[in-house]
């Protein structure tokens, strides 16, 4: 069984792979639209870690 952390750390090493790997984000300034899905996605995983870090207190 995967911990939060290891959730965190699954989505923002998924989001840097494709900003590394995808031909539009490597070019363009803009990220292409899987970026910013993985982007959110690594966020709110972030989000929820920070949340139970504050509820296990």
């Amino acid at each position: 069984m995967s911990t939060q952390g290891d959730a965190l750390e699954q989505t923002r090493a998924d989001y840097e792979h494709h900003m590394r790997t995808c031909r539009q984000c490597h070019v363009d300034t803009v990220p292409c639209a899987v970026a910013k899905h993985l982007l959110r996605l690594y966020n709110n995983a972030r989000r929820n870690s920070a949340q139970r870090g504050v509820n296990a207190h």
